[in-house]
């Protein structure tokens, strides 16, 4: 018997199968006798004990065919509990609501403290089970309070790049590692919100910000410059060289709220349709990240940016436009829109990801970086330099210091001989005196003293005699 069907049919069907086995025992003209050879008979056929058919007749004869039918187990309450239990779960709900974080031990303290219930009555499990029933318990409640901190209603921006979503999936695993150890692979993907255009995306072997970075300038370098992008706070996305680019290409960052994944629905949605990639990717037999990378991008120019998107078709519906057959593509939205790229100079962009950091130079005119010696000239040994990078190339390092201009280094070449004596600035090196300064300066002072003794008046001969 399906009892989960529609409330209350299967009800409805226990009752006429009670119904149907002591119908014959309602005939009055039976006596006693026939009656209880009657009953037994039933009893033995249908496998029901006897004191059943008799507790089916008195329910019968008491409240008709409403009374054959089963209670619901929702609104049974237990003989173990005490009678007045439902008012003890509306004091229960209350205490949740004032405290959610209360748990189901705490609130039978305090019941208890306030003399409202016997200690040892209620147990942390029924009270748990009665608060889920309700909708109060933990869970039910955190997601209360989720939904009220954050909008339900789905939105959409009306133009592409104004708004960028960006997050980071699991990808399959490769047999990249040392003998031919399977490695976890990451996809970083960026999402225009407006036409649910790929504008960035790309496969790696590990989770560090770098990957973020990267293909964020590899975007904005293909696609040119958005308003804004919006992050999760993962720790990729929070770093706060990200947070310095984004402030000097006049990118906006908006970050979600914790655990409110709804607030990026676009990237999230997407993420889930990646699985079939995965699937697919395994099928193959891929073996490297680069032929990883190549049928990514063959399957999101080939298969996605090309498929009917249902979400633009809903958004257009909405707005009152006519959807032409077959829907709409991500690549279709997104060169049909009318709002121009913004491009950005290849070199502000490049300037705008570099890290920098801090170095201080030896006495042989070095810095180290990376377990790398860099050559920056003996003339600022001892001071301290400020270095710009790429992260993926740190080949050349654009060093800058106080009081000059910046140039590059670049790793130190040990050859077969010394390197030629490093020519010192002209204005370093010291210049033939004519004559010693600071000499000449102490013989004026010592004029200058010589003639105020001498012109100083003597008292002696003045005195009396």
């Amino acid at each position: 018997m399906n009892n989960t069907t529609q409330p209350g049919k299967w009800q409805d069907n226990v009752a006429l199968e009670r119904y149907r086995l002591i119908s014959p025992l309602l005939d009055e003209t039976l006596d006693i006798a026939k009656k209880l050879k009657l009953r037994e008979k039933t009893a033995e056929r249908s496998g029901i004990s006897v004191r059943s058919l008799y507790r089916y007749e008195k329910s019968y004869l008491d409240d008709g065919f409403e009374g054959l039918k089963p209670r619901s187990r929702q609104n049974a309450q237990s003989s173990r509990l005490p009678k007045n239990f439902p008012s003890l779960m509306e004091e229960c709900i209350q205490l949740k609501r004032e405290v959610p974080l209360r748990s189901a031990s705490q609130i039978i303290m305090i019941l208890e403290m306030e003399g409202k219930v016997a200690p040892g009555v209620l147990k942390r499990s029924t009270i748990q089970k009665h608060l889920h029933r309700a909708g109060f318990s933990k869970a039910q409640m955190k997601k209360m309070v989720l939904a009220s901190q954050s909008s339900s209603c789905r939105w959409w921006k009306p133009h592409r790049m104004m708004l960028a979503e960006a997050d980071i999936k699991y990808g399959p695993k490769l047999p990249i590692g040392k003998n031919g150890k399977l490695i976890q692979t990451y996809l970083v993907v960026i999402i225009d919100n407006h036409s649910r255009y790929v504008i960035g995306s790309g496969f790696f072997d590990n989770m560090e910000a770098q990957i973020v970075e990267d293909t964020y300038r590899k975007t904005i370098l293909a696609h040119g410059k958005m308003e804004a992008v919006q992050h999760d706070n993962g720790g990729q996305f929070v770093a706060t060289q990200l947070q310095n680019t984004f402030s000097r290409l006049g990118i906006r960052l908006i970050r979600c709220k914790v655990f409110s994944p709804q607030a990026k629905g676009a990237v999230e949605v997407f993420n889930r349709f990646v699985n079939a990639f995965s699937a697919e990717a395994e099928a193959k037999h891929v073996k490297t990240l680069v032929e990883l990378n190549h049928y990514w991008d063959t399957w999101l120019e080939m298969y996605y940016h090309k498929k009917p998107h249902e979400g633009l078709a809903d958004y257009y519906r909405n707005l009152g436009v006519d959807v032409p057959p077959g829907s709409i593509t991500p690549e279709q939205e997104w060169n049909r829109d009318s709002r121009p790229l913004v491009f950005l100079d290849v070199n502000v962009v490049a300037e705008a990801f570099l890290h920098h950091e801090t170095r201080k130079v030896n006495n042989a005119g070095c810095i180290s970086f990376r377990n790398r010696d860099y050559d920056v000239g003996s003339p600022l040994s001892g001071r301290e330099v400020e270095i710009a990078y790429d992260p993926q190339s740190a080949e050349e390092l654009a060093v800058s210091c106080e009081g000059m201009i910046p140039f590059t280094a670049r790793p130190v070449a040990i050859g077969e001989f010394c390197a030629p004596k490093p020519m010192v600035p002209s204005t370093l090196l010291p210049t033939e005196p004519e004559t010693s300064r600071f000499l000449d300066s102490l013989e004026t002072k010592r004029k200058e003293m010589q003639k105020a003794r001498a012109d100083a008046i003597s008292f002696g001969r003045f005195r009396k005699e």
